[in-house]
């Protein structure tokens, strides 16, 4: 399961909803609404509607369409920007000349050898999904942090855009599905610096066992798809990184249990290159798959290609400068990026009382949408409360862009829209 990087998502395993027709699955290519609750059955019909006519005005980036109505709405629920809305459909991970598809290609090439193509692939699955998708299905508590609006893009109160491969588990296994692996882009409301992006792409694997598999082992049914996910995962590691020291991590994530994260020795340094576990027999049952084991998997392809090829910035995987693009090819892992920028950042402070409803993210989410992609790092640099009770923020903003100087007029001109933002939108008192 896409286990969840973030401090308020205590899990990686690296957020109406539609039911995409493909293969009886939720794929991109064509997405109509779908509620499993009786009582919303109308209003979906009467939406229906409109789903099905000609979309004049839509996304079209990798052969996808959405439309911006639908994503971005009038709804008090809704915090979906139009940045965010901008990479629906982009589909980095299906492009096999980029980092992201090369590494995706490479982990299939494993499954496919040692596996003799006993997992199912999907990586076009719709990344518009419900709440008890996304959260639900894979038995998140109704109190989880990752549920509240500061950490996840509600489209409306039901609906979300995925925050992690695992919102599609549920269905993926009500369709007869035992071994697959699942890739897509997942979206997060998150901080900014140079590993963090409010979205990138996650792997997904997951395996069922049935009885005649662990019977005879000498082991119980959980020790034996323990012992099986553990081997597999090191393999994994081995066909990317070559012959490294492993080493395991117990864990806690809402869907398995017993759970782990490993980890290797790399470049002088313990890196955590995925987390893992034993599926929740709960998750088995609700699903069709009574006395029956299953292990998963989730990773984060972003934090994985930064380290083999060496890519110093999280904002370059979108970059479509051919200074970026042109040094990549398919099927040649780990090959080392060459910087071709080495353009100074500019840091602009700013201080101001906060309320009791300010969050981090809520900051964030300000800054990118004025800034996009050249805001480098927020980083909180100062905090005080004085004698009336009142606390006080200082930011520090980091401006650069990773393919050109940025003159100091254009940069005045953000920090300004920021400020204006920051007041209005924020309920905050700059200093």
């Amino acid at each position: 399961m896409a286990m969840v990087i973030s401090s308020v998502h205590a899990t990686l395993f690296a957020r109406a909803s539609f039911f995409c027709q493909s293969s009886g699955l939720r794929s991109f290519r064509s997405c109509l609404p779908f509620s499993s609750s009786a009582a919303s059955v109308s209003s979906h019909n009467l939406s229906r509607k409109k789903w099905r006519q000609p979309v004049l005005s839509v996304l079209d980036l990798g052969g996808v369409k959405i439309s911006r109505e639908d994503v971005v709405r009038d709804d008090p629920a809704n915090n979906v920007p139009d940045n965010i809305f901008s990479k629906l459909g982009v589909q980095l991970h299906r492009r096999d000349q980029h980092p992201l598809g090369i590494l995706k290609n490479a982990i299939y090439e494993y499954f496919d050898t040692n596996y003799s193509n006993k997992f199912n692939k999907f990586d076009d699955l719709c990344p518009i999904v419900s709440v008890k998708q996304n959260f639900d299905d894979v038995l998140f508590p109704e109190d989880h942090v990752s549920r509240s609006y500061n950490d996840t893009y509600y489209i409306d109160p039901q609906t979300v855009l995925r925050c992690h491969t695992s919102a599609h588990q549920a269905e993926l296994l009500r369709s007869e599905y035992t071994h697959f692996l699942v890739t897509g882009d997942v979206y997060r409301r998150d901080s900014i610096d140079s590993t963090h992006y409010p979205v990138f792409h996650q792997m997904e694997g997951f395996r069922v066992f049935v009885p005649e598999e662990w019977e005879g082992s000498g082991m119980d049914a959980t020790l034996f798809a323990a012992t099986d996910l553990k081997q597999c995962l090191e393999g994994l590691a081995r066909h990317l990184f070559g012959a490294v020291e492993m080493r395991w991590v117990d864990t806690y994530f809402p869907f398995t249990n017993p759970s782990f994260e490993l980890e290797i020795y790399f470049k002088e340094k313990w890196l955590e290159v995925l987390g893992c576990g034993v599926t929740e027999q709960e998750i088995l049952k609700r699903n069709g798959k009574p006395n029956k084991v299953a292990w998963a998997f989730g990773l984060g392809l972003e934090r994985l290609a930064m380290v083999l090829f060496d890519i110093p910035d999280i904002r370059l995987f979108w970059s479509n400068d051919e200074r970026f693009t042109s040094q990549f090819s398919k099927g040649q892992l780990g090959v080392k990026f060459k910087p071709f920028s080495k353009y100074p950042p500019c840091y602009k402070d700013m201080s101001f009382w906060i309320s009791e409803s300010f969050t981090e993210n809520n900051l964030c989410e300000v800054v990118r949408g004025i800034a996009g992609d050249l805001v480098e790092e927020v980083q909180l640099i100062d905090n005080f409360t004085n004698k009336k009770g009142m606390t006080s923020h200082c930011y520090r903003i980091a401006y650069r862009s990773m393919e050109r100087s940025l003159t100091d007029e254009e940069i005045n001109d953000l920090q300004w829209k920021v400020r204006e933002q920051v007041q209005s939108k924020l309920n905050v008192v700059l200093r």
